[in-house]
This record gives C-alpha cells, structure tokens and sequence, in this order.
C-alpha cells in the first residue's frame, strides 16, 4: 500500500492582509514527518519506479512525499529537514518560470488574493464574463475547495474550473500587473536551476506540466504540450530521466482517463492526482491518490 503526503508552501509566517496563501511552518513539517514514520516506511520516487508492484500490493504502509510548484522555500526549508530525517521526497515544478520566465497564474492569485479581497476580484470576472457564471454548483465548488472559505471557494473554482485559461489569465494578468513587479516575485519564489540540478541529482525532481493548467479541460494536442514541454526542459538542464507527473489541480476534470493515458505515451510513469486515499495494485499507475498533508496524522484536519 502506498500512501502519498503532498505539501505546497512551507514557510515560518503565513500573515497577510487576507487569508489566501496556506501552508505549513517548518516546526510542524518536521513534527508531522515524525509522526509519520511511525506510520509507515519512507520511500523514494525511485523505489516506486524500480518495485512498485511489491510496493502497491504490500498489506505494508509505504509512504511517499511530495511538494507542488517548485517553490524556494521548499528547498529552504523542506529539504533540508528532509535530509536532516534521511526521509527522501519528490518536488514537482512548472517549466514555464524558466523557460517564458513567467509566474504561474495561480501563484499570481494567491498573491492577488493575500492583499486585495475575493470580492474585488469576483466583480472583475463578472464585469467580463457575467454569462459563464449562470447556474453554478456552489456544494460542488466547496466540496473541491475543502478548506476554503465560500467566498474564496467560488473564486477559485470560477478560476480554475469555469473560465478557460486564457479567460483567467486576461483577468489576473490585469490585476498582477497593477500590484506586482513579476521578475521580482520570479526570482523570490521559484527554485533556481541550480537547486533544480541538485534535486535530479538526488532523483527527486518531478514535472508539474509546463503551465499549471487543469489538463483535463484542454484539448488533445494542448495536454500533450503540457506533458512532454516540461520533461523535455528538465530533462535536458538536469541530464536526467523525469518519469513522475503531478497534475496540477489533481480533481476529476483536470485528471481524466485520457490524460492518464497522454502521459503514458509523453513517457511518464507515474502520475499524481489530488484524490484522497491510499493506493494499491487496483489503481491506474498514472492516476494515483494524494492526501494532502493535512488530511494524515498531524495535519489540522486528520480524523475530523
């Protein structure tokens, strides 16, 4: 049985204007990771790679972690605790803040988010595309957004779910820019390629895709783009084999069967949802379940 703890921001202070950036200190990573072993057994991306049929078919727990977006801070602080534990992980990052030197949108929306309120933003979008947002599910959107707030729920999924990349990216890129110096954010909050380098070196670098984008809502030839344009650019600055996929999002819709099997054929072999719970030889090897951290022992909201 294999059992996937997935981080994203891992920083001392998490205080803004408005709640929109969470994640987890240092102290409680370490304190979880702790808890954790008792657990189970800490495994690398290269022994799920290597035996992953004694792996997902063991009655025993083994425990794999990882982290989304290639974030420094990750680095900073997550791996270094890592190593400290001799507890192995894998990072996934996006190749568009390298190759088009560009933040990710999300990441431009939590940073939006932390100074400005949901509401300015959700009247921008309503002001463009008052018709997209008839009849929404609002029990859907808190259900995907579990630890959100309503108002904050129905933006994200608006966002992520109902406006199309380039629909979204019109609206945020409006705002970041009024707000935001983008090279500067570029630099303070991605790894660099030299810390990229050490991580394959260690066999612990992943792809995240090229763009953060919900591959399951784009087209065919675009999820193939998506696939290959991100291990193609970390294969070749790193001189190693990227074979583990996490997709952005990880929901139903950004991750389909279809884009289980696009990632097949761009090479991958193993691939990361959002979806909550263990796994074992019955699931799809590119559609794997991921707890996020805190739904597993030490996090906030384990055995609520």
């Amino acid at each position: 049985m294999l059992t996937v703890s997935n981080y994203h921001y891992i920083r001392e202070d998490f205080k803004t204007k408005y709640p929109s950036i969470f994640g987890i200190t240092p102290l409680v990573f370490k304190k979880q990771l702790l808890l954790l072993q008792n657990q189970g057994e800490f495994i690398a991306s290269k022994d799920l790679l290597d035996n992953s049929e004694k792996i997902l078919s063991s009655k025993e727990n083994f425990i794999l972690i990882t982290f989304d977006d290639g974030l420094k801070e990750q680095f900073d602080f997550g791996l270094s605790i890592l190593d400290a534990l001799d507890i192995p992980a894998v990072f996934f990052a996006n190749s568009i803040n390298y190759l088009e030197k560009k933040v990710s949108t999300v990441h431009k929306i939590h940073l939006l988010r932390s100074i400005i309120d949901s509401e300015v933003v959700l009247k921008r979008i309503e002001s463009k595309y008052k018709s997209k947002l008839m009849h929404l599910d609002t029990a859907k959107m808190k259900s995907i957004y579990f630890y959100d707030d309503e108002k904050s729920a129905v933006l994200k999924y608006i966002l992520n779910f109902v406006l199309n990349y380039k629909e979204q990216e019109v609206v945020i890129e409006e705002l970041f820019s009024n707000y935001f110096d983008e090279s500067e954010i570029l630099n303070d909050l991605y790894m660099t390629k030299n810390q990229l380098q050490e991580l394959a070196n260690l066999k612990y670098l992943g792809s995240h895709t090229h763009s953060h984008y919900p591959l399951g809502l784009l087209e065919t030839d675009h999820i193939i783009e998506e696939l290959k344009q991100s291990k193609a650019y970390f294969e070749t600055i790193t001189q190693s084999k990227i074979e583990t996929v996490a997709y952005p999002y990880g929901t139903d819709e950004a991750c389909t069967t279809a884009v289980s099997k696009l990632a097949s054929v761009a090479g991958y072999k193993f691939g990361f949802t959002t979806k909550r719970g263990t796994n074992s030889n019955r699931e799809d090897k590119l559609l794997l379940n991921r707890f996020d951290c805190n739904d597993v022992i030490g996090g906030k909201n384990y055995n609520l």
